[in-house]
Parts: structure tokens; C-alpha cells; sequence
């Protein structure tokens, strides 16, 4: 239902309809206006404010919705949920400001520019702060900070959707998909599981959800590593004899920790491949980029900076702007702090993580939902070798081998398409793909929605 003829509905106070006009209060509460330093030219709306997922604890997740503009159908197009990972990162400071988004951050940490090929084009955004404790989402039980994991992430981020649905009713029943990358290759699945398993049996689900999508994606513990330390070696960034050192000493098939050998060769490792950027290793660093070290540490804190060609500081600059966080609706708690594109505490006390997400896929690939990976090649962290590993440790049939898909004339990567997903690499790309390259990003975006492989002619936009 358009949500201007729910506005005449709730001006004629007809009793059917008392939550919607509850709902659309809380929409006019949540609207943007503009942004500090916004170009003129923005003709699509934007919403953004807080949910709260647990009133007792004081459980509160910061969201930002960036609709299609109208002129694109944003009444039809599908709703996207976007996730990044860490654990403890922000998806406002890298999916919306460096990726997806419709803004880029200037230098200056005062104006925006318009991105060419942000995905609100093609669906709306949603993008969520997630758990507590990352970016503007708090609780008000500080302990709970320490306590946060795998399983709490994702209930949470179902409840939620749930009340958001409730907050903006033209929301239900539309097309919905899951996006994300690096450590969301266990948030995305994760959430889809649950939404699946919650929908079983249900007519018209208010969570229609269609499928998932997830690039450079923490899938599974032993092939990550495996595939990580093989494409170290074969890209000259290691020795030979520490890459045979890391294959006998780093055993994570059964354990999340590395033990002390393995932490030894790590650091030979991490020396060997000097002041390099691990999410871009052909791209000159910004400054000295976080090391191998803490990378490789503890619990999967190696996902805990996304790369940073620089514009990560632009994002801490702005978004700690107070002109910016009133147009935001954030920092609603009147605490001055500090926002950081990744938080200092969660990451580094995280409760829960299963070893592998392979039991979800295949699972989901047996329910029939679409399902796409996708991977740059050159990110060094969660490499194309991971994600191929984990890939065929499922063991799908294949309906259409490798073959390149084309941007321009130009190889934009190489894809293959098995019985239930598809896996696509984007060539060039560091850990964040749509940084990296955006418009062969928005290629395989509008391919994922369209259920259509990727192009092979070569003129693809």
C-alpha cells in the first residue's frame, strides 16, 4: 500500500488502521531531511533511528534506510539488508559510506559527492549497525559488550527486522535479500537461517526473503586457512618454508585459537610480507596498515579493519560531527563518545562462532533460495582461494563451468554456476569489492537480483 494513501487513511481516523498511523509517526520521526554537506541533486528519501531489541537490557540497533529514487520504482523494488562484519564494524562507515552507498565522504570530512553506481538504484538500502556496541547501536547494560557472539547477533538482528516492519509497513511482504561481506559470511547466513526457519509453514511471510549474497566472506575455519596461506605462497608473499611451516602448525579444523607454533610462524609470515596492505596487496597504503599479527589473533580479530585507502578517516571525521549525528538521529543517549568505524570492545570479546557455515548452505541451497558469492582477487585476508575451497567442500553439482564475464570489452572476472549458487570473482578487487571497483560491483549486483548469470557480451551496461 502506498504510504500516502495510508496517510489519507489515517487523516479520516478510521479504526482499522490505529498501528499504521502510529507507524507512519515513527517514519516522519526517522526522515532525513539532508544530510550536512549533501549535493543538491539527491532526489531519493532517506530514513535513519534507532530499534530497540531488548527493552529490558536497553538493546538498541541504529539503522539507515536510503530508498530507490522514485523515478527507479522504489515502491517495487526489493528491499536489501546490508551487513558488514569485523565482528564489531560498522556498515554505515563501510557499506554505506565507502561501498554501496549513494555518498562519498570528501577528504575535507565536511561534504559528500554522489556515487555513479550506488545499488539504491537498483533497490533500497538498509543498512544496520550491528550488535550493540558497533557504530551508534548501544545498550544500556555495559556488560553485555563483553558478552556479545555469533547467536545473539543474529536474534537480534531478526527482532530487529521484525519491529522495523512494524515501524514501515510498506516494508512487508516485499522481495528481501541479505547482503554482506568479510566476517557477515557468518552474520548473513546466520540471520537467513533463522528468518527461514521462522517462516516454515507460514502464508505470505511479512519477511519475504528471497535470498542471500556475500563477498570475501568468512565461510568456513579450516578452508579459510587453508586457502589463505596457499594464496600467500603463490603470490610471493610468504617463503616456501613458512608456508609448509603454517600448513603443519595452524590446525583450525578443530580449534579457534592458533596455537603458540602457529602464532610463531604468523609472525615470520608477517615480516616476510612487509608494509603491505593485506585487503588490496597491489594498492600503496594509506599509512602503515594494521599487522599479520593482530590479524591473525585471538578470536577472528584479522576481520576488525576493513581496507583503508584513506577514506576510513573521512567517515571518523564526519560522523563524529554533532550536525551530522542530529540529522542522523543518533547518539540519542546524550553520552559524548567517540563513533569509530569499528568498535574497541566487541571484536575482541566475542561468545560464540561456529567453525563453518557450510551446514546453513546447504540447508538454505536445499530450500531453493538464491544464493551468490562473490570474491575480489586481490584481498589477501579472506583470498579467492578461501572462498573456493569452502565452495567445493560442499560439493555441488556444476550447471555452468568457469568461464569470464565481460565490462566493456574488459574481463571484469570469472564465474561459475553450481546447482543452487553462484560464485563470481571481480579481478582487481581487494576485500571490499564495491570500493574497489563499483561499477563491476553494480554489474553483479543488478545480476544477483536479476537471477541472470553474469554478462558475457561485451558491452554489459
Amino acid at each position: 500500500m502506498d504510504r500516502y494513501l495510508l496517510i489519507v487513511i489515517c487523516l479520516l481516523s478510521l479504526p482499522l488502521y490505529p498501528c499504521i498511523s502510529s507507524s507512519l509517526g515513527d517514519q516522519a520521526r526517522d526522515r532525513i531531511t539532508s544530510l550536512p554537506g549533501q549535493p543538491k541533486n539527491v532526489d531519493f528519501a532517506q530514513y535513519s533511528g534507532y530499534v530497540t531489541v531488548n527493552e529490558q537490557a536497553g538493546r538498541a540497533l541504529f539503522y539507515w534506510l536510503i530508498e530507490s529514487p522514485a523515478s527507479r520504482g522504489a515502491a517495487s523494488r526489493p528491499l536489501v539488508l546490508w551487513l558488514n562484519g569485523g565482528p564489531g564494524c560498522s556498515s554505515v562507515a563501510y557499506g554505506s559510506a565507502e561501498e554501496i552507498g549513494p555518498f562519498r565522504i570528501r577528504p575535507d570530512g565536511k561534504t559528500l559527492d554522489l556515487n555513479p553506481y550506488s545499488w539504491n538504484k537498483l533497490a533500497n538500502l538498509l543498512f544496520l549497525e550491528s550488535p550493540v556496541g558497533v557504530g551508534f547501536s548501544y545498550t544500556n547494560t555495559t556488560s553485555e559488550l563483553y558478552t556479545m557472539g555469533d547467536q545473539k547477533t543474529a536474534e537480534d538482528a531478526y527482532t530487529f527486522l521484525a519491529k522495523w516492519l512494524e515501524r514501515f509497513p510498506q516494508y512487508k511482504h516485499r522481495e528481501f535479500y541479505i547482503a554482506g561481506e568479510s566476517y557477515a559470511g557468518h552474520y548473513v547466513p546466520q540471520l537467513s537461517q533463522i528468518i527461514y526457519e521462522r517462516n516454515k509453514g507460514v502464508q505470505n511471510p511479512i519477511i519475504n526473503f528471497k535470498g542471500f549474497m556475500v563477498g570475501n566472506a568468512v565461510t568456513d575455519d579450516y578452508h579459510d586457512y587453508v586457502g589463505t596461506f596457499e594464496y600467500w605462497w603463490t603470490h610471493g608473499l610468504i617463503s616456501d618454508s613458512t608456508y609448509k611451516s603454517l600448513r603443519v602448525s595452524c590446525d583450525f579444523g578443530s580449534s579457534q585459537h592458533p596455537s603458540t607454533e602457529c602464532n610463531r610462524f604468523l609472525d615470520i609470515a608477517e615480516t616476510e610480507q612487509g608494509n603491505i596492505d593485506p585487503y588490496s596487496i597491489y594498492t600503496t597504503p594509506c599509512n602503515n596498515t594494521a599487522s599479520l599479527r593482530r590479524n591473525l589473533r585471538g578470536h577472528y580479530p584479522w576481520m576488525s579493519r576493513a581496507y583503508d585507502p584513506c577514506t576510513e578517516r573521512y567517515s571518523e571525521v564526519y560522523f563524529n560531527r554533532p550536525d551530522v549525528q542530529k540529522a542522523l538521529h543518533a547518539n540519542v543517549t546524550g553520552i559524548s563518545y567517540l563513533w569509530k568505524t569499528c568498535g574497541d570492545i566487541v571484536g575482541n570479546y566475542w561468545a560464540d562462532s561456529p567453525l563453518s557455515m557450510l551446514p546453513i548452505y546447504q540447508e538454505l541451497i536445499a530450500a531453493g533460495f538464491k544464493i551468490w558469492v562473490f570474491s575480489g582477487d586481490t584481498d589477501a585476508v579472506v583470498p579467492v582461494t578461501a572462498t573456493r575451497y569452502s565452495i567445493d567442500a560442499l560439493k555441488l553439482p556444476t550447471v555452468t563451468n568457469w568461464y569470464p564475464w565481460y565490462d566493456n570489452g574488459k574481463v571484469g572476472g570469472w564465474s561459475q554456476i553450481y546447482k543452487g549458487l553462484t560464485f563470481v570473482t571481480v579481478t582487481g578487487a581487494g576485500h571490499e569489492v564495491p570500493l574497489h571497483r563499483p561499477r563491476q560491483a553494480f554489474i553483479l549486483f543488478r545480476s544477483f537480483l536479476e537471477n541472470k548469470p553474469m554478462p558475457t557480451e561485451l558491452n554489459s551496461i
